[in-house]
């Protein structure tokens, strides 16, 4: 087999590996969310522990992406490709660290009474995680037209943070006991909002990718 060959499967390895850790990423917001809205400890404690298994895997990608590098003269698209593994690998462990953000937050609140029903908090989540699923999907295939549309999601995102945000003003100005668990539901959306920031990311790596031009979707 050829080193070239040999090269290209290697790629393809890293391109499996950034989705398998997308995957842990995308059930960790899953599993966090579900933590809050059923109170339940266990499963907060799981995602804390899982935090592990995604900061091991952005470790091996790193190490092999360097390797990588080192295996012989990348082509200018390669090292590119290479560039933007390390990138998205690195969003992804901070998407996972604002699950176990939200973890936290659901052993904080467990003996509490929530004073709402949580609702626009699963809504803004799944909206997250599909942009996560399909993000990655666009790099792979090098999607610019459903690059550019996910980022647009992102808009749908912030206008659910200002809208809880408001919901949680009023509901602290109403009664100042409800004070810190509403301003830990805010911490929640916050995180989300973080979250959807970093796959805004991943889009403008798989411009970069395609196009080799840098572009801020975030503005």
């Amino acid at each position: 087999m050829s080193a070239r060959k040999t090269f290209q499967m290697e790629l393809d390895k890293l391109y499996n590996d950034i989705l398998r850790m997308g995957s842990i990423v995308e059930k960790q917001i899953q599993l966090c969310i579900n933590s809050l809205e059923q109170q339940d400890v266990d499963l907060a404690d799981k995602v804390i522990e899982n935090d592990d298994r995604v900061d091991k895997l952005m470790r091996d990608i790193e190490e092999k992406s360097i390797k990588l590098i080192a295996m012989q003269q990348p082509l200018a698209t390669d090292l590119r490709f290479i560039f933007t593994c390390i990138n998205i690998v690195t969003d992804l462990e901070r998407m996972a660290d604002h699950a176990v953000d939200i973890a936290k937050i659901t052993k904080r609140l467990k003996n509490e009474v929530y004073i709402k029903e949580l609702i626009e908090i699963p809504k803004m989540a799944k909206i997250v995680s599909e942009m996560i699923k399909d993000a990655l999907d666009s790099y792979v295939n090098r999607d610019l037209q459903k690059a550019y549309e996910i980022s647009k999601r992102d808009d749908v995102i912030d206008e659910i943070y200002k809208n809880i945000f408001s919901e949680m003003l009023e509901i602290m100005s109403r009664d100042k006991t409800k004070i810190e668990q509403a301003t830990q539901f805010l911490f929640v959306c916050k995180f989300l909002e973080r979250i959807a920031d970093h796959v805004t990311n991943i889009c403008e790596w798989t411009i970069y990718i395609v196009t080799g031009e840098q572009v801020d979707l975030n503005e």
